[in-house]
């Protein structure tokens, strides 16, 4: 496998009421042209692992390598953070302006990757407007209109309703494996062992912190998955003994 970027002994510690709390404790991982979920317990790192990973938080040690020359990263958020002021169109257009694109060439960029998500027809209405799901997806046009190499997901599905959820992890994987955006590789953090398998080709299990890695399962079941098939159920049960050991 070559990597598409690699994480070298990331360490990470905060400070609470004076104490030090270690957080990753040397994360090691080469991750390809796929997609990983990164799976542990509550408080375990997870989200801090994806942050550090988009450089929106620095490693205390280690470091994180993208290989192939500079490297763009889009983040879908568990929460939409859409600004209220801006229509759906402006708000998928405003990180490429951030990054020097004209208006124009913006928002026809951003009107392609609103097509890809079904929402070409709701480019002028404003969050108020939009139901949960729909913000959701305004949220994934965004990150993909950076035309990123990287695309990161921090349980971007829990704040949703179940099918609304079940619709939006089928319309990711549907651009993953068309491979219809820029993205080389999906890094998902989740909470629920049963999406981990129906959507990731990798698991990574953490450890409670400070997170080690405690295994790394390869999900070879092809897709579409069948949630109910024995080889889901087998894995779903080595994957719960690798989070409860």
């Amino acid at each position: 496998m070559t990597p598409v970027l690699s994480l070298v002994e990331v360490t990470k510690s905060f400070r609470q009421n004076g104490r030090v709390l270690p957080v990753l404790n040397g994360i090691t991982l080469d991750v390809g042209e796929e997609f990983v979920a990164i799976l542990g317990p509550s408080g375990c790192g997870k989200t801090t692992l994806l942050r550090i990973i988009a450089g929106l938080e620095k490693p205390d040690g280690g470091k994180v390598v993208f290989h192939g020359g500079g490297a763009r990263v889009g983040f879908i958020f568990q929460f939409p953070t859409l600004l209220p002021w801006l229509t759906v169109l402006d708000n998928v257009a405003l990180p490429l302006r951030a990054n020097g694109m004209s208006w124009s060439e913006a928002r026809e960029r951003a009107r392609k990757y609103l097509s890809l998500v079904g929402l070409q027809a709701f480019e002028d209405f404003y969050p108020r407007e939009l139901s949960g799901g729909m913000k959701q997806r305004v949220n994934i046009a965004r990150a993909l209109a950076v035309e990123p190499t990287v695309l990161l997901m921090d349980e971007p599905f829990s704040n949703l309703d179940p099918l609304t959820a079940e619709s939006l992890r089928s319309e990711i994987l549907d651009l993953w494996t068309l491979g219809v955006t820029t993205v080389r590789a999906i890094i998902m953090v989740t909470h629920s062992v049963d999406e981990a398998i129906f959507m990731a080709d990798r698991l990574v299990i953490l450890t409670p912190r400070p997170a080690k890695i405690a295994g790394i399962v390869e999900v070879n079941i092809p897709r579409p998955r069948d949630r109910r098939s024995p080889e889901f159920q087998k894995l779903e049960d080595k994957v719960y003994e690798l989070i409860s050991a």
